[in-house]
């Protein structure tokens, strides 16, 4: 009977494959940790206060620059205002990004501000529970030192404070800052320009209670957050590398499924489903976000990668059901509907999630579902969802899991019976599928581990004379496992020309046909599950 390529592979082919993409996956992790550099940079800004001067000011008509040949007018703080009889609302919080003699690139790829108020303990100017702070902010941009600042994005936004003081509040105290949670304030997802300009303004209507109660702001500051230019380009080179690799080997497997005289079964198309995620999560279409301003791409990114892990976790399941032998019929995608719609909502929740948070932000990048309080519960409630989701399968998935290995385990009883050859060929079937199992178990936890691990460090590690960026291995290795992980599952499941028994004589393999052992459904005779499978699953049950 012919098999998959993974049963008819002899062992020392199957090591060397092995160790081949051992050699892929280090180089995939050595390429972040060693060539890239990390991943992004956090730049910080203290605004500058800049005076409006015209009363009924119009924030499209003008902007106000903190340096340069057109800065503005200053003031050190707003004890000089007070002197200099400077209303609250002719004030303007000015940040130029980047830094003076610095420019912005595409190469960027995104930019994300973080915002943090310095304020003042004042007896009678204390930050009030659940304060509010309404922020009128424009943001504005060109692409010479000598043109004119276009806007690029307006809109007035609410930030809850979340500010402890530490000390106690007496007059001595007085002058002393609160401690204050930084806060979203705004992210675009391409950064097309050179240059950037934020005009902050905090208005004050005591009768309608705007910017009333919120202590006594003394400096804002920001955190601009982009990705690395040198990162990009290795990214980029690793996507357009792996593209025509996954292509490659996905149009040659499905080739070789279709050249099989019956129709593919559901694990051959689901295989081929997940290398169709893999090569739209590959296809390098950020190549030109570098000369288009593409605002969507975080967007679409984060659809691409749900897309892969949703066909991932739907694999594995069909993957274990499909080798239960349990004398049910699963050859069909509807056999399924109750273990893949959890994995479907669950993905469902997170889409719903980022389409409320970056899809919005297409439109008005100040915008976060974060900053109110109902749409935090709200954030948090499709994240607790999908949680509950994600635990409900992974219990699932060991359950499934636990059963194809004690399945598998039982039919280790027919072996002892069967002629020395044919029970070493069985027994090396068995361990080449389990070891699968243990090496798809270990992607998974490689990515957990790696995730944690870039979390908790410090972004890199001393090593000699080498300064290894652990965040960009994490990056470049996790993505290069899963497409060397895809690239296995095709290779080792297409169809073998080889058929197992070929170089013994006809009489040994009349005598031994009723030997046969099915290891999985993937039957790849032309003329479909053999007669011993039926014996074996059918008959059984009669």
């Amino acid at each position: 009977m012919a098999g998959a390529i993974i049963e008819n592979m002899s062992t020392k082919k199957l090591v060397i494959l092995g160790v081949l993409l051992l050699l892929f996956q280090a180089f995939s992790f050595m390429v972040g940790g060693l060539i890239a550099p990390s991943p992004t940079t956090a730049i910080h800004y203290m605004a500058t206060k800049c005076v409006d001067n015209v009363k009924g000011h119009h924030q499209a008509k003008k902007w106000f620059v903190p340096w340069g040949p057109k800065k503005c007018d200053k003031i050190r703080d707003f004890e000089e205002a007070m002197a200099k009889r400077i209303e609250a609302n002719n004030i303007v919080f000015a940040v130029h990004i980047p830094m003076p003699d610095k420019e912005m690139s595409p190469w960027f790829q995104f930019m994300l501000v973080i915002l943090q108020f310095d304020i003042a303990f004042k007896m009678h100017n204390q930050i009030e529970d659940g304060a509010m702070v309404t922020v009128d902010v424009g943001l504005a941009y060109r692409d010479s030192t000598v043109s004119e600042w276009t806007e690029m994005a307006h809109s007035v936004e609410l930030r809850k404070l979340s500010c402890n003081f530490t000390t106690a509040k007496t007059i001595e105290n007085e002058g002393r800052h609160y401690e204050c949670d930084v806060l979203p304030f705004m992210e675009i997802g391409s950064v097309f320009h050179k240059y950037y300009l934020l005009n902050i303004r905090l208005p004050v209507n005591e009768r309608k209670k705007v910017n009333v109660g919120i202590g006594e702001i003394k400096d804002i500051r920001l955190v601009g957050i982009h990705q690395n230019g040198g990162f990009t380009k290795v990214w980029f080179a690793m996507k357009t590398f792996l593209t025509p690799s996954i292509l490659i080997i996905m149009i040659w497997y499905w080739r070789r499924i279709t050249m099989m005289s019956r129709p593919p079964v559901l694990l051959e198309k689901v295989i081929f489903a997940l290398g169709i995620s893999m090569t739209f999560i590959n296809i390098p279409v950020e190549w030109f976000s570098v000369g288009f301003e593409w605002t969507w791409m975080l967007l679409f990114s984060d659809i691409r990668q749900g897309i892969f892990y949703a066909m991932l976790l739907s694999f594995w399941i069909i993957f274990c059901g499909e080798h239960l032998m349990d004398q049910t019929e699963r050859n069909r995608f509807s056999m399924y509907w109750k273990q893949v719609g959890p994995i479907v909502f669950g993905s469902f929740c997170l889409f719903i999630f980022d389409m409320c948070e970056r899809g919005v932000q297409l439109t008005n990048p100040f915008f976060s579902i974060w900053a109110s309080d109902v749409g935090t519960e709200l954030a948090m409630a499709f994240i607790i969802v999908a949680g509950i989701c994600a635990c409900l399968y992974f219990l699932f998935l060991c359950f499934m899991v636990y059963q194809v290995f004690r399945n598998i385990s039982g039919k280790r009883s027919s072996l002892p019976a069967m002629t020395k050859a044919r029970r070493l060929h069985y027994e090396g079937l068995i361990f080449r599928f389990k070891f699968l199992m243990l090496v798809t178990l270990a992607c998974a936890a490689m990515t957990v581990i790696f995730f944690i691990i870039s979390q908790v460090n410090e972004g890199h590690w001393h090593w000699g004379d080498y300064t290894v960026q652990v965040n960009s291995a994490f990056f470049t290795g996790i993505y290069g496992m899963w497409n060397l992980y895809v690239f296995a599952l095709m290779f080792l499941y297409a169809p073998s020309h080889k058929r197992y028994g070929d170089e013994q004589s006809s009489g040994d393999q009349v005598g031994n046909s009723g030997e046969d052992i099915q290891l999985t459904t993937t039957i790849t005779h032309v003329d479909g599950p053999t007669e011993v499978y039926k014996m074996m699953g059918k008959e059984a049950q009669e």
